[in-house]
């Protein structure tokens, strides 16, 4: 089997394959595009991404989606923590369940949001009468941005637990550290990576999310209006040049994130 592997033509054959693959999910779309962005000319290129809705959208877009990634770091970092260092019951079940947002389509999560914190909701009622609005405004689109992203912290952080030298935290025990000094100075360095890492990859996919979020936003232009909605009512509108210049923004936004990720990586690695 190595031999077949191993032979110049299986080789050939596999780096085509993946460079074909490459070439017609990822690059050729991507460049389209870019392209498509440009069409029209610079002039209308600068004047789709100025336009004040547009602008609105994604900044909100951008504001919202750090929200949801800080929510992410603590409450991934947390959940990573409880589900290596104890055990109890469901606790199997309960580490299952993270990867539900992967598995679940979006618009399915977004409806449960809206049935469980919609203004027919027992919260969504107390919510109301207290004076806060959560579905079809800011607070709904942050949960639901925190529910599709929720597994990145938890399976970024996990692996680096379980690598974790336990000699350093008995160390720190046998010296008189207390846990939250020993948390703080022995553990969070070992999963910083991890935490950044999930994080920013959950900020790359708040900033796309349309499903759930179309339901729950209330897609007010310049209020609960982000900027997947945005491209989505471009499309509609029939105009195809503003959708593709607002891409272009978060597309650019994601391979930066991106890069800093790798560029991480390839530091911790050294």
């Amino acid at each position: 089997m190595n031999a077949v592997l191993n032979h110049k033509g299986a080789l050939w054959g596999f780096r085509t394959t993946l460079l074909l693959y490459m070439f017609l999910l990822i690059i050729l779309p991507i460049t389209g595009i870019y392209a498509h962005s440009l069409s029209a000319g610079w002039n209308m290129f600068v004047e789709s991404i100025s336009d004040p809705l547009a602008w609105k959208a994604v900044w909100l877009t951008l504001r919202l989606s750090l929200l949801a990634m800080v929510i992410n770091m603590v409450i991934g970092t947390i959940t990573a923590w409880v589900l290596h260092r104890y055990q109890f019951p469901g606790r199997t079940l309960l580490n299952s369940l993270v990867d539900l947002p992967f598995a679940l389509p979006t618009a399915v999560g977004g409806l449960m949001i809206l049935l469980l914190l919609g203004p027919n909701s027992s919260v969504g009622q107390w919510a109301d009468a207290i004076g806060i609005r959560i579905v079809f405004g800011e607070p709904a689109i942050v949960v639901a941005m925190v529910f599709v992203t929720f597994p990145f912290v938890i399976r970024a952080v996990q692996p680096l637990l379980e690598e974790a030298d336990k000699t350093q935290e008995e160390a720190a025990h046998t010296l008189g550290a207390s846990k939250w000094r020993t948390f703080y100075q022995v553990l969070l360095p070992q999963m910083r990576p991890g935490i950044i890492s999930g994080g920013m990859l959950a900020f790359s996919r708040a900033m796309a999310e349309f499903g759930a979020v179309v339901l729950v936003a209330g897609n007010i232009p310049g209020k609960t209006l982000i900027a997947s909605v945005y491209i989505f009512g471009e499309i509609e509108s029939d105009n195809p040049q503003g959708a593709a210049a607002v891409s272009v923004i978060l597309l650019t936004l994601s391979f930066l994130v991106l890069w800093f990720i790798n560029t991480l990586q390839a530091k911790e690695g050294r």
